[in-house]
């Protein structure tokens, strides 16, 4: 089974992370942010080789460590056509990207950014700027539809209550959360309908 790393990564509170194999010592880092050093340095410590760059979507703050990671590993970069313009290894709906002994599959859900997408392996997900701990991504920037975005989360909450969310950012009471405690806690999904959720997400 992949094991993920969590790590702080800027001064706005963003999450990189490493996912690796304990097996084969394959690794994946996930947006390395602002300090890609530290997921650099985790992966030196643990005997870890990068293999994969991934990013969650193409905003600076998740992204600005890439080029850093590029130059001084092996790694090759897979992204979303929508959000990233070059990846050697283009994202989809359905994507599977091996890793070791695992598999890290990809959903596309857009809304925050048009190629923003989810990171699930086994029973846990990295869900980027869509879905938070206790909250959701904005939908009000340039490229966002809060449509799409609400669209993008009915298809999480669907997911097995006991899966694990990793979020891109640390903007909640706790780091990590479950799908069944974001149904209890986050008004964002507790939002019955398209209306309601645009409501309150764009309110200003």
């Amino acid at each position: 089974m992949l094991q993920i790393i969590q790590i702080d990564a800027s001064e706005m509170d963003n999450f990189s992370y490493l996912i690796y194999c304990p097996e084969t010592l394959c690794a994946a880092a996930v947006d390395p942010s602002m300090r890609p050093e530290l997921l650099l340095r985790k992966a030196t410590a643990l005997g870890v080789t990068l293999k994969l760059l991934l990013n969650t979507h193409g905003h600076q703050d998740h992204i600005a460590g890439n080029d850093i990671i590029l130059k001084q590993t092996n790694a090759k970069l897979a992204a979303h056509l929508a959000d990233m313009p070059n990846p050697d290894i283009l994202l989809t709906e359905g994507t599977k990207l091996g890793l070791g002994n695992g598999i890290i599959e990809v959903m596309h859900t857009p809304g925050h950014t048009p190629g923003s997408v989810v990171f699930k392996t086994g029973k846990h997900i990295i869900t980027g700027d869509t879905l938070f701990v206790s909250r959701c991504g904005r939908a009000d920037l340039p490229g966002s539809d809060v449509s799409d975005l609400y669209k993008s989360l009915q298809r999480l909450k669907k997911l097995p209550g006991d899966t694990r969310i990793y979020p891109g950012h640390n903007y909640g009471p706790i780091v990590t959360s479950t799908i069944s405690w974001e149904l209890k806690n986050n008004e964002y999904l507790k939002c019955q309908n398209l209306q309601v959720f645009t409501q309150l997400r764009m309110e200003i």
